[in-house]
């Protein structure tokens, strides 16, 4: 029997998996799709905010502010990417400015570092911030990072300490058992202790499998984006409008940790749960709005476009909580924006009020909680490059131009623990197809090249989940 079965693999529930890993426990982590990370963490704005934008009194509030403290140490230690870029909250006039003063004085209260720069000053920053900007609130330690970085990196230490990971492993059915629950997959039953419910938006659908008494109730909230192109240079803060109880924190440009910018997002609620596609409405709608706060938008430098669900919640802040009447069902529910900024907090909080009172935490003295990064190779000097490929000559063999990705990246990023298992997965380890070409010359070197390190024929390499084949083997006469 598990002490603790993590329901999702994403931020929240790859961040939880990690910091257990430090007890000695027997974990288990689940999720229905083929990698980590693949819902709401692959997705994003990638914007560590750093927490005076919820309300006062709420757990977002309180989580947002400790899980943006923890977050550049965190990154140290897994050897993630966090750059400091700034946030400029930008008012167009008076009333949007008074709200201005009501973030500023949030900040205040929780420690937030704020300032209020001289315009010329913004502009100068800033030069296509529109003429409509009146006053600018700037958040100066607002990073960004990579999420699904992070999550993988964080589901590898974990693995590393034990934790039993199992993808392709959707929910079907939880059920009371004498000393805890039962987890049905399609391919075992896991028996455990504890559940925690981090779902993301299919998180109600498996707090009902164990309760009618459901107090919150999730409807997906899809938002689509613009990547620009690396040499478009938009924008060197990420430029906020005020944000609105309606349109939420609005349509923003965010310039990435690889130097693209995101131009987005909208933000409308679907049914379908698994709806994250585009849609000509959503991405005119970005396009009409960016133009409050910015000019010159150089949308012509796309070079694509995405969507992606967050579980937008009737209860308007984060659900974590022990499901009434199934004690250690532990909800983790509703961890929308800012989720990502909050993931370590919301670890620790989980943690320290629901399971230390379940169990007890007996730290393990061989966890090891850092990671080893990955090379990169366009990141290191000429002569470490030269001593890289002399250990190993596909650390010289370009792949991906656009990225310059080696062979070496790619298959280190293939025989890592959690290590790629599809074309995305590779694409989110190491880029190859994040470029401008996005994959059109790399993409059919990839395919070898897992077909190669898992043993599998080609024909049988998935573009993500396990029924998408890229290749068909075709009998001609």
């Amino acid at each position: 029997m598990y002490d603790v079965v993590i329901i999702g693999a994403g931020i929240t529930g790859t961040m939880l998996a990690r910091k257990l890993s430090a007890y000695d426990l027997k974990i288990a982590l689940i999720d229905k799709e083929n990698d980590i990370a693949n819902g709401a963490t692959m997705a994003n704005s990638a914007i560590i905010h750093t927490g005076y934008d919820p309300k006062d009194g709420t757990l977002m509030a309180k989580l947002n502010v400790a899980g943006a403290n923890a977050y550049e140490e965190l990154c140290r230690q897994l050897g993630c990417k966090y750059k400091t870029v700034g946030a400029y909250i930008a008012a167009c006039g008076d009333e949007e400015e008074k709200h201005l003063d009501v973030l500023a004085d949030r900040a205040q209260r929780r420690g937030i570092p704020y300032r209020f720069p001289d315009m010329d000053e913004v502009r100068g920053q800033e030069p296509n911030l529109s003429q409509n900007v009146t006053r600018v609130l700037d958040f100066y330690t607002t990073a960004v990072v990579y999420p699904w970085e992070i999550a993988i990196a964080c589901a590898e230490v974990a693995v590393g300490n034990g934790v039993e990971l199992y993808l392709n492993s959707p929910c079907e059915s939880v059920e009371r058992i004498g000393g805890g629950y039962a987890i049905r997959t399609p391919e075992r039953v896991l028996e455990c202790k504890l559940v925690v419910n981090a779902a993301g938006v299919y998180a109600e659908k498996i707090a009902k499998m164990i309760s009618d008494d459901v107090d919150f109730h999730i409807t997906p909230r899809r938002g689509e984006y613009y990547v620009l192109d690396k040499d478009a240079g938009f924008v060197k803060h990420i430029i906020f409008p005020v944000p609105s109880k309606e349109k939420g924190k609005g349509v923003l440009a965010v310039p990435t940790v690889f130097g693209n910018t995101l131009i987005g997002p909208n933000s409308d609620f679907v049914d379908d749960p698994d709806d994250n596609g585009t849609s000509d409405d959503g991405l005119a709608y970005v396009r009409g709005n960016i133009s409050k706060t910015l000019d010159n938008v150089p949308l012509y430098r796309s070079i694509r476009t995405f969507a992606g669900l967050r579980p937008s919640s009737s209860a308007g802040d984060f659900v974590i909580e022990e499901l009434s009447g199934a004690p250690g069902f532990i909800n983790a529910a509703c961890i929308e924006s800012p989720g990502l900024a909050s993931a370590p907090g919301v670890a620790d909080y989980i943690i320290e009020q629901f399971i230390s009172g379940h169990l007890t935490l007996t730290a393990d003295e061989n966890a090891v909680m850092t990671r080893e990064a990955p090379v990169i190779m366009e990141e290191l000097s000429p002569e470490e490059q030269s001593e890289m490929i002399k250990k190993d000559p596909r650390y010289g063999r370009i792949i991906c131009r656009c990225e310059q990705i080696s062979e070496g990246e790619i298959v280190d990023c293939i025989r890592r623990p959690c290590g790629a298992r599809s074309v995305k997965g590779v694409k989110k380890r190491v880029r190859p197809g994040m470029g401008r070409c996005q994959g059109g010359f790399c993409e059919p070197k990839v395919v070898e090249i897992l077909a190669r390190e898992l043993g599998i024929d080609p024909t049988d390499v998935v573009l993500d989940s396990l029924s998408s084949n890229i290749l068909e083997e075709v009998n001609r006469p």
